[in-house]
């Protein structure tokens, strides 16, 4: 015998379905941050579960897509700090290796564009990333981030400087 469903599980249940739309933003961030396919999978599905685990913490009318990246960007972190106290194999381990490398230009050229982006210092990187490839506004980023407003906008400005600068743009 069931009794009514408290309001906790109803409001979860409306953000479910959202959850799932924003899976494609979750990966193409946690890229970003991890720099590795592989691990960024693993990311986005610990992200996912520590979400979905607490969705009843989620406060309906905020925004979803803030509250799951700074989900992720905690575990990340969180993450990064356990895994400097690991060693796994050694860093010449052919397995990390291209068996043949692309010939195409676009290739080329986006694997140079995300190469210096891999480069920039952390908080460029990542505030590069969430407002400038995933579209989030600077307000929103500056709350995930936890400063101001300017302080986004410097950071992406800078970034964007320092990328044109690492691929060699004349205009720089």
């Amino acid at each position: 015998m069931s009794g009514p469903v408290p309001d906790e599980t109803l409001a979860a249940d409306d953000v479910r379905p959202d959850v799932v739309l924003l899976i494609p933003a979750l990966r193409a961030y946690a890229r970003a941050l991890t720099r590795n396919t592989v691990d960024a999978d693993d990311l986005v599905q610990e992200t996912l579960y520590k979400a979905l685990a607490n969705i009843h913490r989620f406060q309906p009318g905020t925004h979803l897509r803030a509250w799951l990246f700074t989900i992720m960007r905690n575990t990340f972190y969180t993450r990064a700090g356990q895994s400097k106290r690991e060693v796994t194999g050694s860093a010449d381990c052919v397995a990390g290796t291209l068996t043949s490398e692309p010939t195409q230009e676009w290739s080329v050229r986006g694997k140079e564009l995300m190469a210096a982006v891999a480069r920039l210092p952390v908080h460029y990187r990542e505030t590069l990333v969430l407002v400038v490839m995933l579209g989030e506004s600077y307000e929103t980023a500056a709350g995930i981030f936890g400063c101001t407003v300017g302080t986004i906008k410097s950071r992406v400005n800078r970034a964007r400087t320092m990328v044109r600068q690492d691929l060699g743009d004349p205009g720089v």
